[in-house]
């Protein structure tokens, strides 16, 4: 009886695996080659840009062109990743097919004409759009509908870093903050090997990343304090700077939208600020390098992502200007993802925090790189895998400690307003906000309030 009650279980277990299995390889294979195309077209615009400077000066008019493209055809696609983590929380109205072909040709507008964007909300969203699409044409029902969209984003996320077991763990984690849905545990990991295989059966290639050797240096202290315990004590200061970075800026992207909404009356108005804003900070700060990606060099000497894990690769305050430039740019409507970016400003910070800590300038730009992303998208679990996935394993206590230390320290913030809450970061904070965006407006409600009766307020 329970040798035949073993057998069908793990029988039942194989035909289920075997059924998502043919599902999910078709639906990965195309979300892959859109990406492919997707990344294809995208260096195509920066390296075009790169040769022709002057068309950072049509961005506000660029702006302008996004605004009605979305204005017209976008309807529900405005939501981005949003609608995708909403959608798979409470099925609805559906991610529309129109979201894939939108989002593409917009975040390439942003790139061609300077914005800076990232590109991870491109190919989530096209992940997305493209499996809710298939999953019609199958007839899934709402449950089924629900593991193909989140296997979706795991294909987008996994296809456009190169890193597929990052993009199963991402599309689970990111969609309620202190908790994993691993019902979709199986359809994710083959979305993201599959999506990530197919990109490079097309031919585009990622960008590699290296940590340098760091030689054991013995110190006065070696009799006192071992050097890893050391690196850990660095690790976790640093860290907690990560996660300010990352509080930082989801606050800016948050507050600069607000604002803008707030007191330009004109919709359309706002994209064109947004890009003279940043022809502005441009001319100010006398070079390109915080537009766009920030991952090739527009010129000898560019601060860039690999630029930064290495010394003098980058300024003290590099991350603070592309925080800057991004929030305005995505703030201001513009469309891309925010991935890319906190990538850069997490590695560029890394780079500074190394001279002030007098830690290895690789290894603390490796950190940061993906700490910053771990606070700002609430997800630890996936961006310690990321810095296995992309820099090995030989440190993955280290990639551990920096991504769980940022994602406390970067609160209840973060730059996508439809993650649930399940598990929130202080034991006596209860747990009753639906969404982090219901979070952040209490808490920004509290505050107020909490200012009005301030000591420090005056009497007047």
């Amino acid at each position: 009886m329970q040798n035949q009650l073993f057998s069908s279980q793990h029988f039942a277990i194989l035909k289920n695996a075997l059924r998502w299995t043919v599902i999910i390889i078709p639906i990965a294979v195309v979300i892959g080659s859109a990406v492919a195309l997707f990344l294809w077209l995208l260096s195509w615009a920066i390296h075009f840009r790169f040769a022709h400077s002057w068309l950072l000066y049509l961005l506000p008019l660029a702006g302008i062109a996004i605004f009605f493209l979305y204005k017209l055809l976008g309807g529900s696609a405005e939501k981005g990743n949003n609608l995708i983590i909403d959608e798979i929380h409470n099925p609805g109205g559906g991610v529309p097919k129109r979201m894939a072909p939108l989002v593409l040709i917009t975040t390439i507008i942003t790139h061609l004409f300077g914005g800076s964007a990232g590109r991870e909300g491109t190919a989530v969203q096209m992940g997305g759009s493209l499996a809710q699409m298939i999953g019609k044409w199958l007839k899934l029902n709402d449950a089924d509908t629900q593991t193909v969209l989140t296997a979706g984003i795991a294909a987008g996320f996994g296809a456009v870093f190169g890193t597929p077991l990052t993009g199963a763990v991402f599309a689970m984690e990111v969609l309620t903050i202190g908790r994993v849905q691993y019902n979709a545990l199986l359809p994710c990991l083959i979305a993201g090997i599959v999506g990530d295989v197919t990109v490079a059966a097309w031919g585009v290639h990622h960008t590699p990343y290296h940590i340098d050797i760091i030689p054991l240096i013995p110190h006065w202290f070696s009799g006192y304090i071992s050097t890893d315990l050391l690196m850990i004590m660095k690790t976790i200061v640093a860290s907690i700077a990560f996660g300010l970075a990352s509080y930082l800026f989801a606050k800016m992207v948050h507050g600069i939208k607000s604002f803008f909404t707030k007191y330009v009356k004109t919709p359309w108005l706002i994209p064109f600020i947004g890009g003279l804003i940043i022809i502005a900070l441009t001319y100010i700060n006398g070079k390109p390098d915080y537009l766009s990606l920030g991952v090739d060099a527009e010129h000898l000497g560019a601060i860039t992502i690999p630029s930064a894990f290495h010394a003098g690769g980058a300024d003290t305050w590099s991350w603070l200007w592309k925080t800057i430039y991004t929030t305005i740019t995505l703030g201001t409507g513009f469309k891309g993802g925010e991935v890319t970016p906190l990538f850069y400003i997490g590695a560029t910070l890394g780079n500074t925090l190394s001279g002030l800590l007098g830690a290895p300038v690789s290894l603390f730009a490796a950190l940061g790189f993906i700490a910053v992303f771990a606070g700002a998208t609430n997800t630890p679990l996936a961006c310690t895998f990321m810095g296995i996935e992309l820099f090995g394993g030989e440190h993955a206590l280290l990639f551990a400690v920096a991504c769980f230390t940022a994602y406390l320290f970067s609160g209840h913030t973060g730059i996508y307003g439809s993650q649930r809450i399940g598990v929130t970061k202080l034991s006596d904070d209860p747990a009753d906000d639906k969404t982090l965006s219901d979070a952040m407006k209490k808490r920004s409600y509290l505050y107020q309030k909490l200012a009005k009766y301030s000591p420090l307020k005056g009497n007047d």
